[in-house]
């Protein structure tokens, strides 16, 4: 517990207090950070990492997403948040990163750095490396009034390269009383629970693209613009 508190400590202290010199330009057109974490009501060491997730949750410049995966389910409790989906994602991460396993609590910055979830301040690191980056591509998400968005990308490198366009869907929070399994008799507080992650199209990456999504239902949302074969997130913006 005292290693957490310490961890979100520095975190708000030094990541709200970071002045990175192309930080500005960068947070201005690309969007924020995305850090997603994987993650499971029936892993007894995912509660701190959850914990961190909440604080970076409340950092404008970070847009942080818990996706549940279903791997822990066998053990006695089956995570109700938990998709399938979720689980290729984090493979495919794995098989991007040349990486051989998976686990959890696992934070992936950017679509790109792995950090084990519960390390605050090699949290921090990746999350300012990626803010140090220059822009590869700008975002702007205009509402149209009636639910729907106009996204407008633009690249800022040649060569860019092919980009999914995902929507995610997220609940802000949730809470869950564990009765089995090795979080049994625990309340636990979940922050941007994904509900939902949707590929709605695909950029070439070169030049400008400009498309419409619709938005419905009480969730918040986002889009992301990624890689193709999960690669780095180039773009991020919320969109509610």
């Amino acid at each position: 517990m005292m290693r957490h508190l310490i961890g979100a400590a520095l975190l708000m202290a030094g990541l709200a207090g970071a002045a990175l010199p192309q930080t500005r330009d960068a947070m201005a057109t690309s969007g924020p950070v995305v850090v997603e974490l994987f993650t499971s009501q029936g892993c007894s060491s995912c509660p701190p990492a959850d914990a961190l997730l909440h604080d970076l949750a409340e950092r404008g410049d970070v847009l942080a997403l818990s996706l549940h995966v279903d791997y822990w389910d066998y053990i006695g409790w089956k995570d109700q948040f938990a998709q399938p989906a979720f689980t290729l994602r984090q493979k495919a991460y794995a098989v991007s990163g040349d990486r051989k396993m998976i686990y959890t609590p696992q934070m992936i910055v950017a679509g790109h750095v792995d950090v084990v979830g519960h390390k605050a301040m090699k949290v921090v690191r990746a999350i300012e490396t990626a803010r140090a980056r220059p822009a590869r591509a700008s975002i702007v998400v205009d509402p149209d009034g009636a639910g729907g968005f106009a996204i407008s990308l633009t690249a800022l490198e040649p060569g860019l390269g092919p980009q999914d366009v995902r929507v995610v869907r997220y609940d802000p929070r949730r809470e869950v009383e564990v009765t089995h399994g090795e979080n049994a008799g625990r309340n636990l507080t979940y922050t941007n629970v994904v509900t939902q992650m949707t590929e709605v199209g695909s950029w070439d990456g070169a030049g400008e693209l400009r498309m419409m999504v619709d938005i419905a239902g009480p969730d918040q949302a986002a889009v992301i613009v990624q890689e193709k074969g999960q690669g780095l997130v180039v773009a991020a913006a919320r969109l509610r």
